[in-house]
Formats: C-alpha cells, structure tokens, sequence
C-alpha cells in the first residue's frame, strides 16, 4: 500500500516520463538518445560571410556537416551562416551586433575588406569578450592586422591565382597567341583574397600578356556585366578575361557570347556557380580554379571547437608550422577545372610546384554530386 508521498513520487515519475525525463535526470546525463545532454544554455557559432553567393551554399554544407563530425550539438552549440550584404558597413555593423550578444562563443568571418580598420577593431572587440575569431576564405591585410585573428582557413589566394595564370598561359600558347592584353574583374579589387589572386595570375601567365585593367563591380551582377562590355570597347588588343570572384564566371561568359568574340576571348575564372559549368560545357570558358567551400566550413568547426576547448592536439595538427612564417594559414587546396574535350590542359600539363587536383568537368560534377551539391 502506497503512502500519499509515494503516490505523488510515482505520479510525478510518471509525468516525467511522459515527456521524455526521470526523476533523476539531470544536465549533462545520457538522453533517451544515448547522447549526453549539454549543460546551459546554447551557443552559437557564426560564419559571417562577405556577400551572398550560391559559394557560401557549398560552405554552408560543410559547415553543417563539419557540426555533425565534430558533435557540436553534445557540446551545447549550434553552427549559423549570416550573409553579409556586400559592404564593408554591413559586416561592421553584424560584428557590433554579434557583442552584444551573449550567446556567441565563436565567429569565422570572410573579411570584405583588408586594410578596413573598422572591421578589424569589431573582431579584436569580440575576441576581447573571450569569442573565438578567426578569418575564413578572405584575411586581414596580413602586414598590418595580423593580431587581428590567430588562424586564417581557406585558399592559399596567390597560389590560386599563380594557377589560374599558368593555365591561361597554356590556352593561349596552344593557341598561338604569343602576346595581348587581359583585364581581371572582381567585386572589389582591395580585397585580400581578390588582390592575391590577381596579383598570382600577373605573375604566371608570362611577360608576353599584359594587364589592362582591374575592373571593381561592388558585388553588383549587372556592373560585372557592364565591366566586360566596357573592356572589350576601350581594349582592342585584348585576348584574355579573367574572373576572380564566383559571379564573374557567368557574367564574362554571357557578354563573350552576346558580343560574338568568344573565337578571339580566352575566357578562365574562378570558383564554379553551377550556371558557370553549364557554361563551360557549352563551349564559353576554357578553364576554372575551384576552391574547396564544403571543407573550408567543415575546418571552421574544427578549430573552432578545438580552441573553444582548447584541444592543443587538433590545432597543432592543423597549423604544424604555428610560429614560424604563415604558420597560422591552413590551406584547403584547389582544383583545376577544364572541358571534357578540345583543352591543351592535361594532369601534368602545369608546373609541378603549383599545387592543385586536375579534374575534367565530368568528373567534377560527379565529385558535386556525391555531396548534394550544385556549384562550389
């Protein structure tokens, strides 16, 4: 016979299971998952993009991805991506708003602008409140605010571009065009990762080609447009386009087919939007240097996680070199796109001391595929 106490335990026991507790439940024990439940509330860790492009989609699975790999959620945390709006002021403006949160123990951010000192007194603000900050596919300006953060993750930029040069280079060779002028675009031209590549491409496509321009669109579509236009009107001795952020692809694509020079443009780019590989396999550009998004957000979670519990293990597996010069840069590689067919590009067509995975546009869609995803 039960006394009235232990008719209210039973029922309360009852209850609790009910909804899915028992009496001795407690934060931090096993769940009815068999995962233990995190102790406090949940933090957040924010990807703070520096514009809004099917690129970050490519991250954004790898981040996602990356929150599963690394269990984030026994952790008590929660992997977010925040598109920025295309200004300098816009991320500003998120980093001010990220302080005054309390639920933000880690922030990875593509830094629009280098040299903007703004910018860099928000993140140092941020770390100060004890958030861990580190910069993901765009650095500070490295000579100047270096302190600003203590790990950058993404493309080595100049490399990309020595890639990106080297490839244009060949196209241009096979076709015995042995001297002109090329014109790079790109959102904004002052952007570390924008300014690394063209300045990588100009080292590597050779003395004989030389640059004509470097035309800023502000992230703008119909301005990436009108840039080609403008260049192939005020440069007649052009013979190269280069596209250096992810929209510059399809832009320079569908002016070269609207002005009818594609038999006199080689056309090679960075980045694959998945209307850019439709373009490719329709005959308009003739090579792409595709970065890694997917692994660049997977990584951020590693990091982040590890200095959150300052795993020494995982960050000294990441950055072996810390200490000595750009230790504190993990790369996640390159891939050289090209055409199924017709390319003067083979596997070991390029210098061996530029790194990078040769795939075929096929092969490439099928390494998409695998992940879910369209573009990269």
């Amino acid at each position: 016979m039960f006394t009235r106490r232990q008719m209210t335990l039973s029922v309360a026991c009852l209850l609790g299971l009910a909804v899915g507790c028992s009496p001795e439940a407690k934060k931090g024990s096993p769940d009815a998952t068999g995962k233990a439940a995190a102790a406090g509330p949940t933090k957040r860790l924010i990807f703070l993009t520096n514009g809004d492009d099917p690129f970050w989609d490519a991250c954004n699975a790898g981040l996602q991805e990356g929150a599963k790999l690394f269990g984030i959620e026994s952790k008590g945390l929660v992997a977010v991506m925040e598109k920025n709006n295309g200004t300098a002021q816009g991320q500003i403006e998120k980093l001010r708003q990220f302080a005054s949160q309390s639920d933000i123990a880690g922030v990875a951010i593509s830094v629009i602008q280098a040299d903007n000192a703004a910018i860099i007194e928000e993140m140092k603000k941020l770390a100060a409140k004890g958030v861990k900050v580190i910069t993901v596919d765009s650095d500070v300006d490295r000579a100047r605010f270096r302190d600003a953060r203590p790990y950058y993750i993404g493309t080595d930029n100049i490399v990309g571009g020595r890639l990106l040069g080297a490839a244009a280079g060949k196209i241009l060779a096979a076709r015995n065009v042995t001297s002109g002028g090329y014109v790079q675009f790109a959102g904004f031209t002052d952007v570390d990762n924008a300014r690394a590549r063209m300045d990588g491409f100009q080292e590597a496509v050779g003395s004989a080609y030389s640059e004509l321009d470097r035309m800023p669109d502000g992230m703008e579509g119909a301005k990436a447009r009108d840039n080609v236009r403008t260049a192939l009107v005020n440069h007649r001795d052009l013979v190269a386009l280069v596209g250096i952020w992810a929209y510059d692809a399809p832009a320079i694509a569908e002016v070269v087919k609207e002005r009818n020079v594609r038999d006199t443009t080689t056309v090679v780019t960075f980045d694959a939007q998945a209307i850019a590989l439709e373009h490719m396999g329709n005959g308009l550009i003739d090579a792409m240097v595709v970065q890694n998004p997917f692994e660049m957000g997977s990584q951020t979670i590693r990091l982040l996680v590890a200095m959150l519990g300052d795993d020494q293990t995982v960050i000294k597996d990441m950055f072996p070199n810390l200490g000595t010069e750009n230790g504190d840069i993990y790369t996640t590689g390159l891939r050289l796109i090209v055409p199924d067919e017709g390319s003067p590009i083979k596997p070991d067509s390029l210098p061996a001391d530029i790194p990078h995975e040769f795939k075929t546009l096929t092969e490439f869609r099928e390494w998409l595929s695998r992940y879910g995803l369209s573009s990269s």
